[in-house]
Order: C-alpha cells, then sequence, then structure tokens
C-alpha cells in the first residue's frame, strides 16, 4: 500500500507508475499527435518534478511556485523527447526539469547579479555535491575553490551573491515585549549599501578583462602580491605587468564609471 505524501498539492500516492513498456507505448502515441496519451504521460511523470522540487524548496517560501515551473520542464521534455534513441525518459526530463527552476530562481532573484558570477556560483554548487557524493561528508569552501581552480575568495563572493536576500526589518529575536530586526543588530559603519554596490560593480567589470589582465589584478590588488612576485608566476617582465595592470585599471574605471 502507497504512503500518502502530499507535495505542493499533489498526492503522491496517487499518481500512477507505469513500465518502461507502457512508457514507450505512451511516447510512440504522443509522437502520433495523441493528445490524451500526452496529458496522462505528464500525470504519471510529476514524481519526477515533485522529486526536483524538493532539492530546492529551501530557497522559497512556497513550494507551489517551483512545481509549476518543474512541470513546465516536464510538458517540455514530453514535446522534444525522441523517441528514436535509446535514452530513457527520466534521463532527458530531469535536467530539463532542473534547467527551469534554476532558471526561474535566477530571474526572480530581486538582486541583479550578472551572469559570470552567476555561472561561477552554480558551478561551486555542482562542485560540493559532486565533493559529498563521493566523500560522502560536509565539504569545505577550501575544498570547493581547489575542484574548481579559483581563489576561495571568489567562490565565496558569487555564493553570496546568489543567496537569498532578506529584509532589514526581518526579526531575529521577538517576544511579546519586545523584537529585535536585522537593522537593529548592524552596527558598522564601514559597511554601507554604496560600498556593496561599489563590489558588485567591480566583480562585474573584472569579468571584462581577458583572463591575463584578471589575473593580474586578483594577484596584485586582492592577493597583494608585488609585480615582481606575478612576474616570476606568469611568466612576463615587471615592465609588460605594469603595462597590463594600467590597462587593466583604466577599463575597469571606464566600466565602473
Amino acid at each position: 500500500m502507497s504512503r500518502k505524501i502530499v507535495v505542493c498539492g499533489v498526492d503522491t500516492s496517487s499518481l500512477p507508475k507505469l513500465t518502461a513498456k507502457e512508457s514507450r507505448e505512451l511516447l510512440q502515441k504522443i509522437k502520433q499527435g495523441d493528445k490524451d496519451a500526452r496529458n496522462y504521460f505528464i500525470h504519471c511523470n510529476m514524481r519526477l518534478v515533485l522529486s526536483v522540487v524538493q532539492r530546492y524548496i529551501h530557497r522559497v517560501g512556497n513550494p507551489d511556485d517551483l512545481f509549476q515551473i518543474g512541470c513546465v520542464g516536464l510538458i517540455k521534455s514530453v514535446d522534444n523527447f525522441n523517441v528514436d534513441l535509446n535514452v530513457r525518459f527520466s534521463t532527458y526530463a530531469v535536467p530539463m526539469i532542473v534547467g527551469e527552476i534554476r532558471r526561474f530562481l535566477r530571474e526572480s532573484n530581486s538582486l541583479r547579479v550578472s551572469r559570470g558570477i552567476r555561472d561561477v556560483a552554480y558551478q561551486a554548487l555542482q562542485a560540493r555535491e559532486k565533493l559529498e557524493s563521493e566523500t560522502s561528508a560536509e565539504v569545505s569552501m577550501e575544498q570547493i575553490a581547489e575542484e574548481l581552480h579559483l581563489p576561495i575568495f571568489k567562490v565565496m563572493y558569487c555564493l553570496d551573491a546568489i543567496s537569498d536576500t532578506v529584509s532589514l526589518s526581518d526579526a531575529v529575536y521577538s517576544n511579546e515585549e519586545d523584537s529585535v530586526s536585522i537593522a537593529d543588530s548592524l552596527a558598522d559603519d564601514k559597511i554601507s549599501e554604496v560600498s556593496w554596490v561599489d563590489n558588485i560593480s567591480l566583480f562585474d567589470a573584472l569579468e571584462h578583462l581577458d583572463g591575463k589582465e584578471r589575473s593580474i589584478i586578483l594577484k596584485r590588488y586582492f592577493q597583494g602580491k608585488t609585480q615582481t612576485e606575478i612576474s616570476q608566476e606568469i611568466g612576463l617582465n615587471q615592465a609588460q605587468i605594469s603595462r597590463l595592470e594600467k590597462n587593466a585599471i583604466s577599463q575597469l574605471r571606464a566600466d565602473m564609471s
């Protein structure tokens, strides 16, 4: 007897289960234009959507939105699946569902983040998932950075950039007599909205530099290395390092102005 589990208003125990043979037959009918077979096949495969939604359910307050977006991915998978290829439908559908949900999460983020920063952040999430599956243990930021061959500060910054935003009025402590908001707990005058915007603009501008110039700027101003040390690392003389550094700084200023 199936145990009743309701996710996003859908009773998973009520969803029909298809055998491999039944799936192939339905997919052939769908290819021939059978709308009833298409609707039934989509209904039967909603478990795929629910399994993906549970991975991201902590990212939003209402999982129903994720479920609806995931269903869009499922429908696209059904309509675009090639029955002539020797591939299981779930193998094709799950990445499509994941892609739709990730796109929705990126576009619904109230803080606009550059494509380059988002790409690094999602690479870091994939690396963490891969390392955790291999080691069955919690993975550190150092391990993720090493896996991606990136500085740890960049990995941390990019992950922070895609984190969910919160309101300064949200309560961090509350009882019947008193309440403390996030704004009440902030006390560092050095941190301001302007500095946050400047940091985001800087990292966005860094993405526009070519690889060598970006490497020089990161080593020079984020790792505190001298031009001599950098020249020894990347095989250019100090004059070349100086010229590339000046060019990079000029471009950064132009992009941030």
